[in-house]
């Protein structure tokens, strides 16, 4: 398992180890002691999510009140999105910057999210299956969302997909009509980057 930290503080990239031979492949796709050596924290599990999208789609930027706030670990087992983490937590040294991967069923790479960061991606191919365990359970009244077409952030969305055909990106109406980086800003609906948990912060 090969781990390395993203530009956003607290969030890391694993790629993990394929042992391949006819029959397919075989991969270890999370492990609590690798998140642990690599965060020095473990991710508490409270729920797993899996979301089906077509090609185009775009989910988020979304992010959970904190505290308690919400770390996710996040894979693509079918499918390929171009996963991205922006940092909205208010003091960071990165505040407002963002770092994408390229999840997909060939490099089966995942990503750790701590708490307070924001989550989108964007689908690739048709069908793309993003699965991902989370910290704590959904609870709408905590739950919020930062428009990921928000020149502010300047999200580099792909504008095609994986096999090269022109995307169309597709957001739900809640996305669509999400506050931009400064109104969300200005009307302190962000986490802070000292009520995050210590252990995420590099």
């Amino acid at each position: 398992m090969h781990v390395e930290e993203l530009t956003v503080p607290g969030a890391f990239v694993f790629t993990p180890t394929r042992h391949e031979d006819d029959r397919g492949t075989f991969l270890e796709w999370f492990r609590a002691d690798d998140l642990r050596a690599a965060t020095g924290r473990d991710l508490d599990l409270a729920q797993a999510n899996c979301s089906v999208s077509a090609a185009g789609v775009v989910r988020g930027v979304h992010y959970a009140d904190v505290p308690p706030g919400q770390a996710k670990h996040v894979s693509c087992p079918a499918g390929a999105v171009l996963d991205v983490v922006v940092d909205l937590r208010v003091g960071s040294p990165a505040f407002g910057s963002w770092a994408s991967v390229l999840l997909d069923d060939v490099d089966r790479r995942t990503v750790f999210l701590p708490e307070g960061v924001g989550h989108a991606f964007l689908a690739l191919a048709e069908a793309s299956t993003v699965v991902y365990l989370c910290s704590t359970g959904y609870s709408p009244g905590r739950e919020h969302g930062v428009d990921p077409l928000d020149p502010d952030l300047a999200i580099a969305w792909p504008t095609a997909g994986r096999d090269g055909s022109p995307l169309t990106l597709r957001l739900s109406e809640k996305d669509r009509r999400a506050p931009g980086l400064r109104e969300a800003l200005s009307a302190g609906a962000l986490p802070t980057w000292a009520a995050c948990p210590a252990p995420a912060r590099s």
